[in-house]
């Protein structure tokens, strides 16, 4: 019967053995990854930062914690010389028999000795040397993948979140870094590539996972738990956005300053010239060796991590479209403000928009329509399409009963105005209230005075008038904000109604953009023809409404 083998130390070796290929065997590594392994953990990169330029993608392997990584990754890198020190060690004892059980051998290749306290007998504890301790900040990801990557900042993320109230149903995670994160994973790559190339082997810079991916797969899972199962994706209308800085950043990146002059120009709104783009620009255009010139081959270690800033939450605009009528003649469309000062106490825009703001809980907005009237003009009929952009809204979503409840509140909050056909509407729909918008027709109704008393007959003429071509300079009142040029309007039809020897109503359909009252007054021959030319006496304008504006947009929606 064969002898059992109850050599302790054997024993112990073969655990330590079995151990070490099964945590080995949890990263998927490759014996051509060990060179990079060893010289990126004694250049003090982080273990997260090790997996990336191993060019590691399998995301589930980023989110173990850092430590067991780190055990795997010297347990990886030990298992080739460990059984060679392991076999010497055996040799040693079985001839000596005067070293006690679990001491460690006597020489270990580029090995260091076990720490006190740590398993013994040529375990993963031998590994190889990091001249910092485990707890020092990462030189590739500045602390990021470190302890800024885990369930203390996602408790963080999750709780701003929670504090805006956003409805949602998704959110994208996006990251901000500091610019330098370039300059040292460049310089991290080189020293890689470097210790690649004398094994024959390459590493392409782009293979190399990047610091917010890393940081995505960490953390994605974690805030969604902290939400309560919302999904994290790639694409959503919701974003939270967290950013990162670190005080070093001028000083790693100063040196791309006179070597790259032209990748960094001031600008206004920005505090560094660093910017993540012109780094990146820089070095793609600078060569290896005038990069090693003036940077340290690897990085430098920082003297501390990079701080988090507050997180951000963003959800992207939504759109809501609609007809209004202007019952007044003393509204502007928006607010009308001369040298600084305001002129009226409302606008259209803002009696629209302060119930709508509410109801989606948005941040501001940018209004636009078909078109504007004058402070003077009323617009009737089925209203004019305006369009609302509502910016970080934080309620995107209202029901058909919502939106019609929107619409109740808006046209009870005055009786100078009054909305229809309101409905949330895509980015793209937008687009139709503009499209082709010089080829659309208008319909007005104007009061026309008369210098000369005239009788029904003097202007029944003007209704036979058909596609009147106008040319129209510029109008005086509207050359302050539009440039001088010539714009060629038609008339398409006219009828006239008698009102009395010094008035009558004209209705109108034109082509949009023409301008109404300078076809009636003449604007001292700006406009011609016009109707001052057309009756042979001075004729000008009294009152003007808008009775369509003939586009076919937004959806009409029943009452």
């Amino acid at each position: 019967m064969r002898k059992k083998d109850t050599n302790p130390l054997h024993l112990s070796h073969f655990i330590s053995w079995c151990h070490d290929i099964e945590r080995a065997a949890m990263l998927p590594l490759k014996d051509g990854d060990k060179p990079v392994v060893r010289k990126l953990l004694s250049s003090g990169c982080c273990a997260r930062c090790v997996l990336r330029f191993c060019c590691i993608s399998v995301q589930a392997a980023y989110r173990k914690p850092p430590q067991e990584t780190l055990e795997e990754l010297r347990a990886f890198i030990g298992n080739t010389e460990n059984g060679k020190s392991q076999q010497s060690a055996s040799d040693s004892h079985d001839a000596a028999g005067s070293e006690p059980p679990g001491e460690p051998p006597m020489k270990r290749a580029k090995l260091e000795p076990v720490e006190p306290g740590a398993a013994v007998g040529g375990d993963a504890s031998a590994v190889v040397k990091v001249e910092e301790e485990e707890s020092s900040v990462c030189v590739a990801c500045l602390g990021i993948l470190q302890e800024l990557s885990g369930p203390t900042q996602a408790v963080k993320i999750a709780e701003r979140v929670k504090e805006g109230e956003y409805e949602f149903d998704t959110l994208v995670l996006s990251v901000s870094l500091p610019a330098q994160l370039c300059v040292r994973e460049h310089s991290c790559w080189l020293h890689v590539k470097k210790e690649l190339r004398e094994k024959s082997a390459a590493l392409a810079k782009d293979d190399v996972i990047p610091v917010k991916e890393a940081f995505k797969w960490i953390m994605q899972g974690l805030v969604a738990k902290e939400l309560g199962g919302v999904a994290v994706v790639i694409r959503s209308l919701f974003e939270v956005s967290v950013e990162f800085t670190h005080p070093e950043t001028e000083a790693d990146c100063h040196f791309l300053a006179s070597t790259c002059a032209s990748c960094f120009k001031p600008t206004k709104n920005k505090q560094s010239v660093f910017t993540r783009m012109a780094v990146v620009k820089a070095l793609e255009k600078i060569s290896d060796a005038v990069f090693l010139k003036h940077y340290a081959f690897p990085p430098p270690r920082p003297s501390s991590s990079c701080v988090p800033q507050d997180v951000k939450c963003l959800h992207t605009s939504i759109f809501i479209a609609g007809r209004y009528n202007k019952f007044c003649r003393s509204l502007p469309q928006t607010p009308w403000v001369i040298d600084g000062e305001r002129r009226m106490e409302s606008s259209v825009e803002e009696l629209i928009a302060a119930p709508v703001l509410l109801s989606f809980r948005a941040a501001g907005f940018n209004f636009s329509s078909s078109g504007r009237e004058d402070v003077d003009v009323r617009t009737l009929g089925n209203g004019r399409p305006f369009a609302m952009e509502l910016l970080n809204p934080h309620r995107s979503k209202l029901s058909r009963e919502e939106m019609k409840h929107l619409q109740e509140t808006i046209n009870k909050s005055s009786d100078k105005i009054r909305v229809r056909d309101l409905q949330i509407v895509s980015r793209e729909a937008m687009g139709r209230m503009k499209e082709g918008e010089e080829a659309k027709t208008k319909s007005y109704t104007a009061l026309v005075w008369t210098q000369k008393a005239i009788q029904s007959q003097d202007i029944a003429f003007i209704d036979g008038i058909k596609d009147l071509t106008l040319d129209q300079k510029t109008p005086l009142r509207v050359l302050h904000r539009r440039p001088l040029a010539v714009r060629q309007r038609v008339v398409h039809r006219m009828i006239t109604r008698y009102l009395d020897p010094h008035h009558f109503h004209l209705e109108l359909k034109t082509q949009a953009g023409t301008y109404i009252k300078e076809f009636v007054h003449g604007d001292f021959g700006r406009t011609k023809p016009n109707m001052s030319v057309l009756l042979k006496m001075d004729t000008d304008i009294l009152e003007l409404d808008v009775e369509s504006v003939d586009v076919d947009w937004p959806p009409s929606i029943p009452e």
